[in-house]
């Protein structure tokens, strides 16, 4: 009895350990199969556009007038008239008085040589007639040929010298009672006045400052390597002036007259000169245009060269003249393209690119060309739709259970 008890008690407690072997084999889930993951490097793309650009050359400069002249005595005296407009700021009219100096001495000068004149005229007509008196009595006397002095000829040279000069002192006469009116020489903005009601200036005294009114200077630095861009070196370019008037951002427009034709030593730039004409508007009808003042501050930007087809591209993306493009089949691909102009922080590209292609502007960690690639918005829609699937199969299974 104890034999068998001996043989059956292993039995049983082997197949009790077989049975909750099965019983626990039966009840544990099969492992969960992992999704795929996905390595390909998502980046960011831009559209390329290409199209028509015309460059342009930027710069800055002050406005200036074109002529500007410093008025001085040419005659000594009193002044005793100036012009209500004779006052910093005023403007004029070409030929217009400004100041008188008193012009009574320069009158009795005036007069002094005209009274000159006529005594002159009058011994230069009795030499005349002396002379012709000479040559008659000479002929009565004997048929020999006369001599100059008997006829009286240095007497009449003289007697036209001094006729002469008489002439000589009316010019000099008139021209100083002239100079007692100071006038503008041109249409002029007056920039100041040295004298007053009263004063007493002698010559080369100064008496005011006025600036031309009829055009206006703008000197803009160019660096030489900016001269390419340029149609003509920029002779007879048009220019964008871009300033502020009354608070306001306003532009105006002028036009490259001439090129100073040297390299400054200090800054070693070109200079080229917009003229801007009318630039306080006094003769334009249009009252809307802002004045352009002289004295203001204003960047230029001149227009230069055009491009047929051109793109803007950051300039960081250039590598050893090629950038990063995403193909039509989502691969890298490495286009060589020709850059013209580094403007700022972008660059010109006139060749090797063309309208929508799609430029990669994120980074890429190691970039093969040639290797897959996948958009960032691209990726997104793939998880959301893996994510669904996931959701789905889950909804799925509760439900057969």
């Amino acid at each position: 009895m104890a034999r068998k008890k001996q043989i059956i008690i292993p039995i049983v407690i082997l197949s009790v350990g077989v049975a909750a072997m099965i019983g626990f084999s039966s009840m544990r889930k099969p492992p969960e199969e992992k999704p795929k993951v996905d390595n390909t490097p998502i980046v960011a793309v831009e559209n390329i556009s290409v199209a028509p650009m015309t460059l342009e050359v930027s710069s800055y400069g002050i406005v200036k007038p074109k002529y500007e002249t410093q008025l001085v005595a040419q005659v000594s005296g009193q002044i005793v008239e100036l012009s209500d407009v004779f006052v910093r700021g005023g403007f004029v009219k070409k030929g217009e008085l400004l100041a008188r100096i008193d012009p009574s001495d320069y009158q009795a000068a005036l007069i002094d040589a005209q009274a000159t004149m006529a005594t002159a005229r009058a011994a230069l007509e009795t030499e005349v007639a002396q002379g012709k008196v000479a040559e008659r009595e000479w002929k009565q006397i004997t048929d020999s040929s006369p001599t100059e002095l008997s006829l009286r000829k240095p007497q009449l040279a003289q007697e036209l010298a001094r006729v002469k000069a008489a002439q000589a002192a009316i010019l000099r006469a008139e021209r100083n009672l002239e100079r007692t009116e100071i006038k503008a020489p041109y249409d002029a903005m007056i920039d100041s006045r040295d004298i007053g009601l009263g004063s007493f200036v002698t010559t080369g005294t100064r008496i005011g400052h006025v600036l031309g009114t009829a055009v206006a200077e703008v000197r803009l630095p160019v660096a030489d390597n900016q001269l390419q861009f340029l149609v003509n070196k920029g002779e007879q370019a048009n220019v964008h002036l871009n300033g502020v008037f009354a608070g306001k951002a306003t532009q105006w427009q002028a036009q490259i007259a001439r090129s100073e034709g040297v390299v400054d030593n200090k800054s070693r730039m070109s200079y080229l000169v917009a003229e801007i004409n009318d630039p306080y508007r006094l003769q334009a009808s249009n009252s809307d245009i802002a004045p352009i003042r002289f004295g203001s501050y204003v960047n230029a930007e001149i227009v230069g060269t055009q491009v047929a087809r051109a793109s803007v591209i950051p300039r960081y993306l250039v590598v050893d003249g090629k950038v990063a493009l995403l193909d039509a089949e989502s691969k890298l691909h490495y286009a060589p393209i020709d850059v013209i102009r580094q403007q700022g922080s972008n660059v010109i590209v006139a060749n090797g690119l063309a309208d929508g292609d799609q430029l990669i502007i994120s980074a890429l960690d190691y970039p093969i060309d040639g290797m897959k690639l996948a958009l960032a918005g691209e990726e997104t829609q793939q998880e959301s739709s893996e994510e669904q699937s996931s959701e789905t199969q889950v909804a799925n299974n509760d439900s057969g259970e």
